[in-house]
């Protein structure tokens, strides 16, 4: 790497800071944090103002294991579907998305 040059993962932690200046989640628009690694998907719905996590999902979570061998998009988007499920269970219609420097 030449000297002055920043790395992929450095250039996200800065756009993830950008990002975190603006995106803010409280009690009734909670913030929706994805972190994503080669293999899994984790999504945590956060109330900023007390700190706390409403609720998660991820494709580790015992609920979305038992869908086996599915590709990856697939179980990024059942992720999604449970945790829509669950929010709703509990009262929530509306979240800010915490992309977390990555482009989508």
């Amino acid at each position: 790497m030449a000297a002055g040059r920043l790395s992929r993962e450095e250039r996200r932690k800065i756009r993830k800071k950008r990002i975190r200046k603006k995106v803010f989640g409280t009690t009734q628009v909670p913030r929706v944090a994805v972190k994503k690694s080669l293999r899994h998907i984790y999504v945590q719905v956060i109330d900023d103002t007390r700190g706390v996590t409403l609720c998660a999902k991820s494709s580790v979570s015992p609920d979305i294991v038992e869908f086996g061998k599915l590709p990856k998009t697939q179980v990024a988007a059942l992720v999604g579907k449970k945790l829509g499920e669950e929010m709703v269970e509990r009262g929530i219609r509306q979240a800010v998305f915490d992309r977390g420097g990555h482009k989508y």
